[in-house]
């Protein structure tokens, strides 16, 4: 160990690696060849032999080690909103917002104009109401967060009327059913997985019943002998029993698509139009914000929730609400939104403009020695549970290097300091441009120009 941590001494100050990641690296290191060892794997010629050994994986373990664990990537998949890639980026002008903040004191809870004790609630309720037209806001930790919260502050040991065709399960095997038990609601089913019917509702109507709660049906989709009760039904339903009407929109959007060439999706102001009590959705998805769960509605409902113990554990900080806010004022100018916030302007962005992208692409890429690199049609996603049947049409390259299956492409991309993800089709590795920005093309080119290097480089590929 000490010959080891002397060996690479300099090797540790040049990585920045502080004494204890050295020598939780040696000492990784030596474990590792033990085991080589003693399972017959590597066998040392000498002492010197076996510490030179050590000595490079210690070098690997540092690196792993001082490396960052949440890192930036390059989305190639085509998937606009993409769950397992931190869904929506946020706006250049949102990121210098939340930077601003992040860095400094702020009055998250201090009120300016008094002098005293403020509500980190009120810093974006207003803007909330401004946008949507409801009477009152309230910004939680994520959406399941204010689904659970919501049914806790108004259901609890109480009966919420729900149809089988909306008991969906989220991301991470989340599903409505488990949600809503952990929150002391009482899940009563009404209808059939494909039909329901507003009689459904109404004969499950009794004494206990507190809420009628509508899912939207954002992450799939049930197609052929369908019926559902709409939103405007069952708000007048639940005005005729006396019944508060609740609805999770799951990945709530501002903007109406349709005029985009996609499929019509309801909007969070629909449903505040429509009169629903309570409406929930997520700031990470459709939005094109930060994680965040937000519940609006009317005002006597919403302040039930927002006084509700279980808020305190779902509440969010500055950086959350900074990069709400920031978002949400783009909002007021439909026309700068679609332009600056990233989710929205890739989904709109012209089939025309992702082509033109991916030209460029693909002529950097065939300038490089030992890379092939091919212009194709693909079809791309919105993601984050929203339009689970629409594809866009986008434009992909398909990158080769002689030498490397797709799979191998594939794996080494992804194994880039900046690490590209794209996705195997046909045979090939694709990068759709549609989730590319600009300034991520000579990224890219590196990341291809250092595997075909590397490629080059090996005995395999020099065989062949």
């Amino acid at each position: 160990m000490d010959r080891l941590l002397a060996r690479l001494e300099d090797f540790f100050a040049q990585t920045g690696a502080p004494r204890s990641v050295a020598v939780a690296a040696v000492r990784r290191a030596v474990e590792d060849l033990r085991a080589e060892v003693l399972a017959s794997r590597a066998a040392p010629a000498d002492k010197g032999q076996a510490e030179e050994m050590a000595a490079s994986l210690a070098r690997d373990h540092a690196k792993t080690l001082m490396a960052p664990r949440v890192r930036r990537l390059v989305n190639a998949t085509g998937v606009v909103v993409h769950t397992n890639l931190g869904r929506s980026p946020l706006a250049p002008c949102v990121c210098r917002a939340v930077a601003e903040i992040a860095g400094s004191y702020s009055n998250l809870e201090f009120d300016l104009a008094t002098g005293r004790r403020g509500s980190r609630y009120s810093l974006v309720a207003d803007l909330l109401c401004e946008l949507t037209g409801a009477e009152a806001a309230l910004v939680v930790n994520n959406n399941a967060g204010a689904v659970l919260l919501a049914l806790a502050a108004l259901a609890a040991g109480r009966e919420a009327v729900v149809s089988r065709g909306e008991l969906v399960e989220i991301g991470g095997s989340f599903r409505i059913p488990e949600v809503m038990a952990q929150s002391g609601a009482v899940l009563r089913e009404v209808g059939a997985t494909n039909r329901t019917h507003p009689r459904d509702y109404e004969n499950a109507v009794n004494e206990n019943t507190a809420l009628f709660l509508k899912v939207h049906a954002s992450n799939f989709a049930v197609v052929g002998f369908t019926a559902s009760v709409s939103l405007p039904d069952l708000v007048a339903l639940g005005k005729k029993h006396g019944v508060a009407v609740m609805e999770d929109l799951g990945s709530g959007s501002l903007v109406d698509f349709s005029a985009y060439g996609l499929s019509r999706e309801p909007t969070v102001q629909d449903s505040v139009a429509a009169g629903a009590d309570v409406i929930t959705f997520s700031g990470d998805k459709m939005l094109g914000g930060p994680q965040a769960g937000i519940i609006l509605g009317r005002a006597d409902m919403v302040e039930r929730i927002r006084t509700h113990p279980l808020n305190r554990a779902l509440r969010v900080d500055k950086m959350t609400l900074t990069a709400l806010e920031h978002t949400l004022r783009l909002y007021r100018d439909p026309e700068r939104a679609l332009a600056e916030i990233p989710t929205l302007a890739r989904i709109t962005e012209p089939e025309k403009s992702v082509g033109a992208r991916a030209r460029r692409l693909a002529g950097m890429l065939n300038k490089i020695a030992g890379v092939s690199a091919e212009v194709v049609a693909v079809s791309g996603r919105v993601g984050g549970g929203a339009l689970p049947l629409e594809k866009i049409p986008s434009r992909a390259v398909a990158l080769t290097i002689p030498g490397l299956s797709e799979n191998e492409v594939e794996a080494g991309m992804r194994g880039r300091d900046t690490p590209v993800i794209g996705r195997i089709e046909d045979g090939r590795f694709l990068m759709d441009l549609r989730t590319v920005f600009d300034e991520e093309l000579a990224l890219i080119a590196g990341a291809a120009k250092a595997l075909a290097r590397q490629a080059g480089d090996s005995p395999e590929t020099a065989k062949s």
